[in-house]
C-alpha cells in the first residue's frame, strides 16, 4: 500500500488520498459543512480547523496508508478537482484472521441528492474488496440517519444488530446500527 498519489476515478468523482497543496480545500469543506456535519461526527477540537492541524493530517493519513493501517480518501467532483465535496474512510484496517476495516463517510450538504456517496462507495469498495484484498467491511450508522442506512443497504451491507451508547457523537453517546459488506471472492494472501 505505497502508492502516494492514489488516486480512484468513478464517472462524476475522482477519490484521492489528499496532497499537502489541498489542505485549503480541506479546511473550507469542513468550515462550510460545520452545522451539517456536527450531528454526525464527535466533537471537534478546536484545532481541528486549522491550517496546521491538516498539514500534519493529511502527512498521517499517507504514513497510515503505507502502513496498512487506514485508507483516507478525499472525493472531488471530476470537473472541479480542486473542490472537495466529501472524504471517505477505511480505518482500523486488520489482517491475519480479521481482513477487514470499518468505513466512514461525509458529504457535503450542497452535494446531498445527486447519487455522490454511493458512487464514491462503489469505486472505493471494489478498491478494499480486490486491491487491498480485504474480507470485511464494517459501518456503523445512528438510526436517526436513515440517508445513511439506506445508502448502505443499497450497496449490500447487511444489518447485524443495535450497539447501545456506542460512539459519543457531538458530545452524546449516540445507540449505532452494526452493519458489515463481505467480499464474496476474497483469497488467501499466500
Amino acid at each position: 500500500m505505497s502508492d502516494p498519489s492514489l488516486s480512484l476515478g468513478a464517472s462524476r468523482l475522482v477519490l484521492r488520498l489528499a496532497a499537502p497543496a489541498d489542505v485549503p480545500a480541506i479546511l473550507a469543506f469542513f468550515e462550510e459543512n460545520r452545522a451539517h456535519l456536527s450531528p454526525y461526527e464527535p466533537a471537534r477540537s478546536a484545532d481541528f480547523y486549522t491550517p496546521a492541524r491538516w498539514v500534519d493530517q493529511v502527512r498521517r493519513n499517507q504514513e497510515e496508508f503505507e502502513a496498512g493501517q487506514s485508507l483516507r480518501l478525499f472525493v472531488f467532483l471530476r470537473d472541479r478537482p480542486s473542490q472537495v465535496i466529501g472524504s471517505v474512510n477505511f480505518t482500523a484496517i486488520q489482517r491475519g484472521v480479521a481482513q477487514m476495516c470499518n468505513l466512514g463517510y461525509a458529504l457535503a450538504a450542497e452535494a446531498q441528492g445527486h447519487g455522490y456517496m454511493a458512487e464514491a462507495l462503489e469505486v472505493a469498495i471494489a478498491y478494499v474488496f480486490e486491491t487491498l484484498n480485504l474480507h470485511r467491511i464494517q459501518a456503523n450508522y445512528m438510526p436517526r440517519n436513515q440517508r445513511s442506512g439506506n445508502l448502505l443497504k443499497r450497496l449490500g451491507f447487511v444489518t447485524e444488530g443495535v450497539a447501545r451508547d456506542y460512539l459519543q457523537i457531538n458530545g452524546r453517546w449516540e445507540d449505532h446500527i452494526l452493519t458489515s459488506l463481505t467480499h464474496p471472492h476474497w483469497r488467501p494472501i499466500p
